[in-house]
């Protein structure tokens, strides 16, 4: 199935590395959409969304359909403050492991 067919439950009941491999695809296949990639083109997970040429109101609207695919709120602040995709992949992995967690915004290796 799909990553963007998949409910939160799905997500939910994937093993972690099976749940990261799923997130991983569904946010390349977004940003790369956002960004107007080629499918072949890679997308560096550790550049910062604006280097890449995301601007603040498109990433606002990436949010606003991840949250919708998801079926969770995302935190707005974890967007700017730690903008690159690897960041985002950890963040939404623990908010569907972990949702008290990442409630807080808060993400590995940045407490």
């Amino acid at each position: 199935m799909s990553p963007v067919h998949m409910t939160l439950q799905q997500f939910r009941e994937l093993p972690r590395p099976e749940l990261t491999e799923e997130m991983e695809r569904l946010l390349v296949s977004q940003f790369r959409a956002s960004l107007l990639m080629d499918e072949t083109e890679e997308l560096p997970l550790d550049i910062s969304y604006f280097d890449l040429g995301l601007t603040s109101l498109k990433l606002t609207q990436m949010r606003q359909t991840l949250e919708g695919i998801l079926e969770l709120s995302i935190n707005a602040n974890v967007l700017f403050n730690e903008p690159t995709v690897g960041r985002l992949l950890d963040y939404l992995v623990d908010a569907v492991t972990d949702p008290a967690r990442a409630a807080t915004g808060a993400i590995p290796g940045t407490n």
